[in-house]
């Protein structure tokens, strides 16, 4: 499957030694972290500072700037479609829910990252089609329990929730409380009565 060749790939960067492991994880929390506050331009050496680490060895791991912006990329989506998987005790709509809201975060934190990655590209078409193995058996699931518009796909949803993210929200509570108004309208008709 191309998706996970691709993102095999970026994975097979990962260092085998436990503390050069170390290092890469640091590095790629530091960067998720700094990308989300400063967006695409963020310094190198800040990252490597959060990290605990030297400029050298952020470059022995990532050559070019590229290849961290892909790694975290890839961690990001790799750690959202793991978390469908943490929601299979909860109700079929109450999963898809929680797993949207994970999803909205996402998209908050990926724009930095997105406007660095051309978005035709092998890697972004492989993460889009893990995103989809992992979104639509929930939508499925919450349609077969008819508390979900049958007529939904989880396409429809996508495009909901990345029109909502277009915007800039100032407090996370509005965002969530626009979320949870465009929810309501995926929910089945009947299931709300």
């Amino acid at each position: 499957m191309a998706s996970a060749d691709q993102l095999g790939e970026v994975f097979a960067r990962r260092p085998k030694r436990a503390d050069a492991r170390r290092n890469y994880d640091a590095l790629i929390a530091a960067a998720q972290e700094v990308f989300g506050e400063c967006g695409a331009g963020a310094s190198l050496e800040e990252i490597a500072r959060r990290a605990g680490v030297g400029i050298g060895t952020l470059y022995r791991n990532f050559p070019k700037r590229r290849d961290l912006f892909e790694a975290v990329y890839v961690e990001e989506v790799r750690a959202l479609s793991a978390s469908a998987a943490d929601l299979a005790d909860r109700s079929p709509w109450d999963a898809l829910v929680a797993w949207l809201h994970r999803f909205v975060a996402y998209v908050g934190t990926k724009r930095a990252l997105a406007e660095e990655l051309v978005h035709d590209s092998e890697v972004f078409r492989s993460c889009r089609t893990e995103i989809y193995a992992a979104g639509e058996p929930l939508l499925r699931r919450a349609q077969e329990a008819g508390v979900a518009r049958p007529d939904a796909t989880f396409d429809d949803v996508v495009r909901l929730v990345s029109g909502i993210m277009a915007y800039q929200f100032f407090e996370p509570a509005q965002r969530d409380r626009v979320l949870t108004i465009a929810l309501d309208g995926l929910r089945h008709p009947a299931a709300t009565r």
